[in-house]
């Protein structure tokens, strides 16, 4: 759980720290609701860049961030809705576009998550201590941003084979980077990092994603309430929330779906994975090349008992349509099909990942034979800003992309989209996921027996019990502010 005890010694610390750099931190409140931010923050971000490396970008780890590069305020949610013309269903399919946060990707409010309770207890000294991130991706970017907006050092692993972009990127920000072997599906080797971290020195605290319930909860609050928020602002008085199409990864924004079936009881929770590596659907292993997702395991921090189908995604249908996307020549078929020049433009705000969810959406649609009054929604967890070495090295494999290029990759790997690779599951089904658990966490990490069993026998105590924190750690925060002296 979230452990909220307080470390006095420590606190008195991370007081002092805050009022020597001047930092003030915001509550999950104002993260749903920018509108209670204090105007004098507010004036000075207008002077900030996004991604500028300024404690008061804290304040804008929000989806309602205005959609600039540099002194923007807030507005409402970031999102974008894909017409049929290129979904191929009638569903209406929406994203959150993560773009607009700090760092380009919605992990910095993850990392967020799973830091500031430890900060504003006292429980981690960013005096003496550092913080590890262990990631595949966008995690270990966001902890290594927050770190340092937190007057904190930290510690970045992931895997080797990770994009170009990410490396250069942590290089400037991080403390320490390390590199482990493999790709996207090495997730064990970034896990045994972090133990030989742990065990060598003595001044590291872990953030392992993966079991990080304010990772969970930062989610289900923040992401939940902003995809609730978008269906109101968009519904007509016949259409339904029919659920959330999400990719395993961490299993943190799968909490956003949890939010949304407290609210709307019938909706679903799709999960998803690479074909390539078919953990959930078939206990199967592999790499792939669906950067950010993570593989081989069940995330702790999953509610299984609430998720209804897993979707396995080819990784070249992901590719292919980043490449149609992005391609000039694939923007110019695009704009032949019908879709609108100003919905093209936009359509770099999906990453490799993203594109991977809304494939996943348009199989959900599909299945379900859903109809023009269902709404899917999913995330757009980061942008092609990430990724565009991986565009340069499929041109150096591939040649050159064409108009026939283009129509190959619409039509087979977007319209022609099948319902293959696809479980919607039984009560066992669930089991049989959740069970993995035990393999990975209690055999190798050391959690206990009697927590995996509540998750899922007590599951509505477990998770709900969870989903109630937000509001004690705000009270947190604001009495730390308060002792800071800042707001």
């Amino acid at each position: 759980m979230i452990d909220l005890t307080i470390n006095e010694e420590q606190l008195k610390r991370t007081v002092q720290r805050a009022k020597e750099r001047n930092i003030a931190i915001p509550t999950f409140e104002q993260m749903k609701n920018p509108d209670l931010i204090l105007r004098k923050v507010k004036d000075q971000l207008k002077d900030v860049g996004l991604w500028d490396v300024n404690s008061l970008n804290l304040f804008r780890i929000t989806w309602k961030n205005e959609p600039v590069k540099k002194g923007g305020q807030y507005g409402g949610v970031n999102f974008l809705e894909l017409p049929k013309e290129i979904t191929g269903v009638d569903a209406r399919i929406i994203a959150l576009v993560g773009k607009w946060f700090p760092t380009g990707a919605h992990k910095v409010g993850a990392t967020f998550g799973c830091l500031v309770p430890r900060l504003v207890t006292g429980q981690f000294d960013p005096t003496t201590q550092k913080a590890i991130w262990p990631s595949t991706g966008n995690y270990c970017r966001g902890g290594a941003y927050n770190s340092q907006l937190l007057a904190c050092e930290s510690i970045a692993i992931l895997p080797e084979g990770m994009s170009k972009e990410r490396f250069d990127w942590l290089a400037k920000v991080a403390g320490e980077v390390i590199a482990t072997p493999g790709s996207e599906s090495n997730v064990k080797e970034i896990f045994d990092k972090t133990w030989e971290l742990k065990k060598t020195r003595d001044n590291v605290v872990a953030f392992n994603q993966f079991e990080e319930f304010g990772n969970h909860l930062w989610h289900y609050e923040v992401t939940g309430s902003a995809m609730d928020e978008v269906f109101k602002q968009i519904a007509g008085p016949r259409d339904r929330f029919f659920g959330v199409t999400l990719t395993s990864g961490s299993g943190g924004t799968l909490a956003s779906g949890d939010y949304m079936k407290e609210l709307y009881p019938t909706s679903k929770i799709a999960v998803g994975e690479a074909l390539q590596c078919p953990t959930l659907l078939y206990n199967g292993f592999g790499a792939h090349r669906i950067e950010g997702i993570g593989d081989k395991h069940v995330p702790w921090i999953h509610n299984v008992k609430n998720t209804d189908m897993v979707i396995d995604v080819d990784d070249v249908d992901s590719m292919a349509m980043i490449r149609l996307f992005n391609e000039p020549a694939g923007r110019a078929y695009l704009k032949e099909k019908g879709v609108s020049p100003e919905l093209i433009e936009q359509l770099p705000l999906m990453g490799i990942s993203s594109a991977a969810n809304v494939i996943m959406a348009i199989k959900m649609a599909k299945y379900y034979e859903l109809t023009e009054n269902d709404l899917i929604f999913t995330v757009f967890t980061d942008s092609m800003e990430l990724y565009g070495s991986r565009l340069k090295e499929m041109e150096e494999e591939y040649g050159d992309y064409r108009e026939i290029d283009a129509a190959v990759d619409y039509h087979q790997h977007i319209i022609g989209l099948s319902t293959d690779w696809m479980k919607e599951l039984t009560y066992y089904d669930r089991k049989a996921v959740h069970n993995l658990k035990y393999y990975t966490w209690i055999e190798q990490q050391g959690k206990e027996l009697d927590e995996l069993n509540a998750q899922w026998y007590d599951a509505e105590e477990y998770w709900g019990s969870i989903h109630k924190m937000a509001s004690s750690i705000d009270k947190k925060i604001n009495e730390f502010n308060k002792m800071t002296g800042l707001i």
